[in-house]
């Protein structure tokens, strides 16, 4: 799964802030004073002033941050270091001034704008000093333990996670998978004690910003009632589920006939550590396992990049007049001369592709070490998505420049992806012949493997984490929920008695980080809702997974209206501007993989499909 790699700023949604003390309330913010009464005219100056501070702030720690990732070494960390520190202080000092405003009468604007600042914690320190401290100092502590975790068989044989990723995602000894799938969750048992603390001290920093807890915080970012957002959520599953259903019956039964029905029964759930990722998220890395057994012709683009002499700067150039075609402007001179395109020779740099806007209006870049592959070709029509986005919205006012909801900017990455069709591929080029649409079944439940499968693990992580962060679910239960919510919604089981000491959801990046988690179940919804509508505005009525955009102005321009409106509107509002309608929908979904769900029933007519529901 790609990430965008956002500036720093004032709304970054997976920014861990805390670690500091309120600073002295200014006049407009003291409400200490009886004779001084907060009116809307202070609320307004209040967000003219702290926009204006973080705007000063923002761009040399952007700046910092960039530097860092694209030339890692002591210097350029310390200095990443101090500047993140000093603007995520700010920001969580102003948040809580935010705060002050909650009972004064204000227009919707102006309320929209104080609500973003408070939404912009993720775990909000609480005002006592000492325990701001300790909260920002577990959140280093427990990212320390992800980042520097291993599995040793030896003082003399260690893995990294990354490693034995790798292996996973290779491997077909299911002893060898056990193993290091155990290996890797005996790094999160230690975690527990300080993330239980970390949730009690933010569920106080919470409750002064006006919320019951940080479940809350989180569930209110959304546009609506808190309380409403997981039902929602839950009635787009149950669109989907169907299909996910016969996929998991599918991908069963093959494993079964690999490892032997003794090893994955076939009324159970799936033991976790078969399905070619640590966390069982997405199954893509056993297609080979499952794919259909009829011979298809499908594309090969890493090939075709090759024999029509593509290099790495041709390919991006490419995914650019893919924007372009959709009447977008070229990107700026600087893109080209401030980009990182290639690992270089000479430093270390993070190359996990990310997109950045570093000053908020025009200095967009990507970082990539562009390998000459078909998946890195959407890759990059993915990362350019996100800073056509970022351009978009580059005039509304500081608050408003960021995603419609924190699945937006994901789903429109993969939006753009999703045209990366035969039918493109022809237009520029690439390939001489769109292959009979029989030849799709593979490489829908190639994508199935990945996007469907990940459905109910990107609901589940929040679903858990909701019920923690309320308290719900006691320190002595989080491993037995964790599992009861994975073989609810994924079908998914651990391969191995897991002990009530065991901490198995620290095993994953997004707790111990903190990184909300939902965003990515609503991008995955979102990019075929998005990609219909824009096939309909191109006026493409052909199947829906051979559809591309490419060339069409009138789905650019229904594109960029949404973009532009950055957070400015509800998401439900700007989603209604592209697809007419305010509500999530799933049947986009469905159609996109009709004829993988026929093709699927087909192959289940005689299998035993579904597993216990343990909740």
């Amino acid at each position: 799964m790609k990430t965008i790699k956002l500036k720093v700023s004032m709304i970054a949604a997976a920014m861990v802030l805390g670690g500091c003390q309120p600073a002295p309330k200014t006049n407009n913010t003291d409400t200490t004073a009886p004779d001084n009464v907060l009116t809307a005219e202070d609320a307004k100056q209040f967000l003219v002033d702290a926009q204006h501070e973080i705007e000063k702030m923002q761009l040399p720690a952007a700046q910092a941050s960039w530097s860092y990732a694209t030339n890692i070494n002591y210097d350029t960390a310390a200095v990443d270091a101090y500047l993140s520190e000093k603007l995520s202080s700010r920001v969580a000092e102003l948040a809580k001034q935010a705060a002050d405003f909650n009972q004064v009468e204000v227009d919707a604007d102006t309320r929209r704008k104080l609500d973003l600042m408070r939404y912009s914690l993720t775990m909000p320190p609480p005002a006592d000093e000492k325990k701001s401290a300790r909260l920002a100092q577990i959140g280093s502590e427990l990212g320390g333990m992800y980042g520097k975790g291993k599995y040793c068989r030896s003082e003399d044989e260690c893995f990294s996670l990354s490693q034995m990723s790798g292996f996973m995602a290779e491997s077909r000894d299911p002893d060898l998978l056990l193993e290091y799938w155990k290996g890797w969750r005996d790094v999160a048992p230690p975690m527990k004690a300080m993330f239980a603390e970390q949730v009690e001290l933010a569920n106080e920093g919470a409750h002064e910003l006006g919320f019951e807890n940080v479940s809350e915080l989180w569930r209110s970012k959304y546009d609506m009632p808190a309380a409403e957002f997981p039902a929602a959520l839950d009635k787009t599953w149950g669109q989907v589920k169907p299909l996910y259903d016969a996929l998991h019956c599918h991908v069963r039964a093959k494993l079964g006939e690999y490892y032997g029905e003794d090893v994955v029964r076939q009324d159970q759930a799936i033991p976790a550590h078969l399905l070619g990722n640590m966390w069982a998220q997405t199954w893509g890395n056993i297609y080979e396992l499952v794919k259909p057994t009829q011979k298809l012709q499908v594309p090969d683009v890493t090939k075709a990049l090759a024999d029509k002499g593509y290099d790495e700067i041709k390919m991006v150039k490419q995914a650019e007049s893919f924007f372009s075609s959709l009447g977008f402007a070229p990107l700026p001179e600087t893109f080209w001369e401030r980009s990182l395109f290639l690992k270089p020779k000479d430093r270390e740099v993070v190359c996990h592709a990310s997109a950045w806007d570093l000053d908020d209006k025009d200095d967009l870049r990507i970082k990539m070490c562009i390998q000459k592959t078909g998946e890195e070709f959407n890759v990059i029509h993915h990362e350019l998505g996100h800073n056509y986005y970022q351009r978009a919205y580059k005039n509304q006012p500081l608050l408003y420049r960021g995603s419609a909801n924190d699945g937006f900017h994901e789903a429109i990455g993969d939006t753009i992806a999703l045209s990366i069709t035969p039918k493109y591929l022809k237009q520029i080029g690439l390939i001489d012949t769109i292959p009979d649409e029989s030849n799709d079944i593979g490489m829908l439940l190639k994508v199935a493997l990945d996007k469907i499968a990940f459905l109910p693990f990107g609901l589940m992580v929040d679903q858990w984490r909701w019920k923690v962060l309320t308290g719900e679910v006691k320190p002595e239960d989080y491993n037995k929920v964790w599992w009861q919510l994975r073989e609810h919604y994924q079908g998914v089981k651990a391969p191995i008695e897991r002990s009530a000491d065991a901490f198995d959801p620290g095993a994953k990046y997004h707790v111990p980080g903190n990184v909300p988690y939902t965003r990515y179940f609503l991008a995955h919804i979102l990019q075929f809702q998005f990609h219909k509508a824009l096939c309909e505005k191109a006026g493409d009525t052909g199947s829906i997974h051979r559809c591309s955009i490419y060339g069409s102005k009138e789905a650019g321009d229904a594109l960029n209206n949404m973009l532009s409106m950055g957070q400015s509107e509800t998401w439900q509002t700007a989603l209604q501007s592209l697809t007419g309608s305010p509500e999530m929908d799933a049947t986009a979904v469905l159609d996109y993989f009709a004829p993988l769900k026929q093709w699927l029933d087909e192959q289940n007519a005689n299998r035993n499909c579904g597993w216990p529901d343990n909740t």
